[in-house]
């Protein structure tokens, strides 16, 4: 279980639709909402559950977006990262926050597609520094985002929180 919530039972009995970790359920909410479109209102404007697909834009709904971007928090609260590489160009990779959700499955497990973090003029926005350093500074930088073809495969129980960002309109091909 993750967040250091213990279970009583094991994960045998766990629906394929609901699972015992909120990461998972929201992750699992977001992969629907990208989907399907489904229709209703909430009340926190960044609320990952706010429906449909382009709920988070401001001040109006986009019916364009195809992504809701989002970040993980590992269980002291640091954004996780990924790699990924820009442009096809063996000499050019990066790391982001951001994310799209492609598929959940065994039901706890993700495959994300890494997105690139770009300032509002489409520059790349660098955001490690000293190593392997989240540059907070750099990440209020980040107004839009790129789909890479950079994916990673996840457990979900490993994260403790997530954070919906912003709905997007990336072009991203879904079946």
């Amino acid at each position: 279980m993750g967040c250091g919530r213990e279970s009583s039972s094991s994960n045998s009995g766990v629906s394929p639709i609901h699972s015992n970790n909120c990461v998972c359920d929201v992750v699992r909410a977001i992969l629907d909402i990208q989907t399907q479109g489904v229709n209703e209102g909430c009340e926190c404007p960044t609320n990952c559950f706010l429906e449909p697909l382009g709920g988070l834009v401001s001040p109006t709904r986009s019916h364009n977006a195809d992504t809701r971007v989002f970040m993980l928090l590992t269980k002291d609260g640091t954004p996780f990262k990924a790699f990924f590489k820009e442009g096809g160009s063996p000499d050019c990779s990066c790391f982001s926050v951001f994310f799209r959700v492609e598929d959940v499955f065994d039901g706890c497990c993700a495959t994300l597609r890494v997105l690139e973090p770009l300032t509002h003029d489409n520059h790349d926005v660098q955001l490690i520094s000293h190593g392997s350093d989240l540059d907070l500074k750099n990440l209020c930088k980040v107004r839009k985002f790129a789909a890479t073809n950079s994916c990673i495969t996840v457990d979900l129980n490993c994260f403790c929180g997530v954070q919906c960002i912003k709905d997007v309109f990336l072009g991203v091909c879904t079946d």
